[in-house]
């Protein structure tokens, strides 16, 4: 049976157990001792899918330092850090919550501070509830649903749906574990799945205050949190459609999907011409920041570009992003050059204004304003004309990332994109597939 094969595949064997347990036991001691020379008493813990037993091979540990809560954050985030930094010599992170991340005896791990509190109602930081997740699945999720759990994780991970980062922008560890619990099973929750739309809500404890997004789920522990709020529509839409394909054909491929080879430049330049549009790469930079901060600001500069992009009549089809040493956003446009001239259309030539609008466009050297259909139009003369002109000129106003440096930027246009820009991402541009679908 498949799932079978599955479980048989991404289930850590008794071997790898001992040893995640052995440098847990390792680790908790190491720090314990570290925290002995500090005068406060402050817990330590392991959380996330390791704690609760829900952990696919070669995991990642999450370990929390937990402050009595009388504790002023400055000192919780210094106290904190610099523990992360002596133990696992590792790096600084900042999302909502300060952490550091390193490695231990081979391992990745991420040690957080944060408060011990006794409920969720009055939160001290943004990471304070997740030693309550740990302890609500724990109570809540029996043994053969944790391979459940590994099956959905697993099954997400394939279609490239696994992750609330802002590279994924979708389902979090910690909300599969809810699904699971909720619906009984991984084979329940593809079939319910299957069956959602945007806006798809479930309240798997007490369903808190109205909230709105592509999904809502209800956090158990803290019924004013949505547990879905980096689930992106065409993230919930993929795994929709993943669920129904996998109903009706089940595949391994679903859970390991077969390594897309790109296509070569021969073929690239036949599937560009076939389409009839026009390319177009713009390269930035690397910023100094961690890799979630500058996912985050790929996203929203894919779409200030692609705004400006439409806003000017170039019309973007579809658009790919990726990062390595350089941040490549690549543009399928239906055009990438306009005439010279347009039409411009001014003001019916009753009102007032039109005598404004006369007096501007009198001289115009591309002939007079003239009447069509009650009002005054002119032929004027577009301020770009050539898409890679446009960004040149307007990419400062379009609302980049804060920290992407437009300095750096760098616009290839149509030919010069189909040679030097990576095949792989061009294959994803332009002849786009499912990963289930990979052959």
């Amino acid at each position: 049976m498949i799932l079978d094969e599955v479980l048989l595949r991404v289930k850590p064997t008794a071997a790898e157990t001992e040893h995640i347990r052995d440098v847990s036991n390792e680790l908790k001691r190491t720090v314990e001792l570290y925290l002995e020379g500090i005068d406060l008493d402050i817990k330590v813990r392991f959380v996330g899918s390791v704690a609760k037993g829900t952990f696919l091979s070669d995991p990642d540990l999450d370990i929390f330092l937990m402050f009595p809560n009388n504790v002023p954050r400055e000192e919780l985030e210094n106290i904190g850090l610099k523990v992360g930094e002596d133990v696992l010599h590792g790096e600084r992170m900042y999302a909502e919550h300060p952490y550091t991340r390193g490695k231990f005896r081979g391992m990745e791990v991420d040690m957080v501070p944060c408060y011990a509190l006794e409920s969720t109602d009055k939160l001290l930081s943004a990471v304070d509830r997740t030693p309550f997740h740990t302890d609500y699945v724990l109570s809540h999720l029996s043994n053969e649903q944790k391979d459940d759990v590994r099956l959905l994780k697993a099954f997400m991970k394939g279609i490239g749906t696994y992750g609330a980062e802002p590279n994924t922008r979708g389902f979090s560890g910690y909300m599969c574990e809810l699904l699971v619990i909720h619906y009984g099973s991984f084979e329940n929750v593809v079939k319910a799945a299957a069956g959602w739309r945007e806006g798809a809500t479930i309240s798997v404890g007490k369903r808190g205050p109205p909230m709105f997004g592509p999904m809502v789920v209800y956090d158990p522990v803290d019924p004013k949190r949505n547990v879905a709020s980096a689930v992106y529509i065409d993230t919930l839409a993929l795994f929709i459609v993943a669920c129904k394909s996998y109903i009706a054909g089940p595949d391994l491929r679903f859970f390991f999907p077969v390594i897309r080879k790109p296509n070569n430049r021969l073929e690239l330049r036949r599937r560009s011409k076939e389409h009839g549009s026009r390319l177009l790469t713009v390269k930035f930079n690397r910023p100094d920041a961690n890799s979630d901060n500058i996912h985050s600001q790929i996203w929203k500069t894919q779409y200030a570009l692609e705004k400006k992009l439409n806003a000017y009549s170039f019309n973007v089809l579809r658009a790919v992003h990726d990062l390595d040493k350089k941040i490549v956003i690549v543009f399928e446009l239906e055009r990438d050059e306009l005439s010279k001239t347009f039409k411009h259309i001014g003001p019916p030539v009753w009102v007032r204004s039109s005598e404004t609008f006369l007096n501007k466009w009198k001289d115009n050297e591309h002939g007079r304003p003239f009447i069509e259909e009650g009002q005054w139009t002119v032929v004027a003369e577009r301020r770009h004309d050539t898409a890679a002109e446009m960004l040149t000129d307007e990419a400062a106003m379009a609302g980049i990332g804060r920290e992407i440096e437009l300095e750096t930027m760098v616009i290839m246009e149509h030919y010069k994109t189909l040679s030097k820009t990576d095949p792989m991402l061009l294959t994803e541009l332009l002849d786009p597939k499912n990963p289930w679908e990979i052959e």
